[in-house]
């Protein structure tokens, strides 16, 4: 199956792994996300460093979700399995599911994570809106800095609350404008869509805190948890826009400075978000 979503990144990531290009399997080969410092000013600059910071915001969004031994874990949006990785390292008698709409992310992720301690992993190609999955059949639902890339996130909410058992727990993390700002960043957002588009793909970037409080009440859950970590992922941005430099990928750095300026300003900010799923 081909990806059914436009992500040039990818595109751009999966022909530098395939070329065993040594910078890209370092920095992007497990997590293709930001990282977490918790001292920023301690960020080195190097790409171990932010390798590690990478795999720091994965297990931060898993401990938001209160994971331990023996659960049922869905990761929408899974990329090349990190996040299961990750779990897999670190838990025992897990039954986790990778879920992605892109094929390719699947067989890297398929090569790459095998089981340990009596996990077990599977990689399903499906769409993060529509889950093939039965009713009440998890226990954790996590989106990695994904769901921006989702046609909907109140579909996805919805979805995600059918799959959890009632008590399990949908944890993410997002790009979140304050609500003050929205008018601006959707002004910004017409004049740079073509650029985002040409770079990023498909982003959906207006939502913000108040909002998802309104959608986690409607679609069956309780906000447990909001976190701003906007502090702790600000490394990331000079060294993802040194790697894009480095490959020729000019526009995507622009955008990346954007970004970064909008969230040194505090625009946006970078949440950990979790929720329980009630009884309806």
């Amino acid at each position: 199956m081909t990806s059914k979503v436009h992500l040039p990144y990818f595109d751009h990531l999966l022909e530098l792994l395939k070329d065993q290009n040594q910078t890209a399997i370092a920095a992007f080969g497990r997590h293709v996300h930001w990282g977490y410092w918790e001292d920023p000013s301690s960020a080195d600059g190097s790409i171990p460093d932010f390798a590690n910071a990478a795999e720091q915001l994965s297990r931060r969004v898993c401990d938001a979700a209160k994971i331990t031994d023996g659960l049922k874990i869905l990761d929408c949006g899974c990329g090349f399995g990190g996040t299961i990785a990750s779990l897999n390292e670190r838990f025992s008698n897990l039954e986790m599911v990778g879920v992605n709409i892109d094929e390719r992310q699947l067989e890297r992720a398929r090569s790459q994570v095998h089981p340990l301690n009596q996990n077990s992993i599977s990689f399903v190609c499906a769409d993060a809106c529509n889950l093939p999955f039965e009713d009440n059949s998890f226990d954790v639902v996590l989106a990695v800095e994904c769901i921006f890339h989702f046609p909907s996130r109140e579909t996805f909410f919805k979805e995600a609350r059918r799959v959890l058992k009632p008590g399990g727990y949908l944890a993410i993390c997002d790009f979140v404008p304050l609500k003050f700002s929205l008018p601006f960043t959707h002004l910004i957002g017409k004049f740079l869509t073509t650029s985002v588009h040409n770079t990023y793909g498909t982003i959906k970037s207006n939502f913000s805190l108040s909002t998802y409080r309104q959608l986690a009440q409607k679609t069956g859950f309780i906000t447990r948890i909001e976190e701003d970590i906007t502090r702790n992922t600000l490394p990331t941005y000079p060294l993802v826009r040194k790697l894009f430099r480095e490959n020729g990928a000019a526009e995507t750095e622009k955008i990346t400075a954007g970004a970064e300026l909008v969230s040194k300003l505090g625009i946006t900010r970078y949440l950990i978000l979790s929720f329980e799923a009630i009884d309806p």
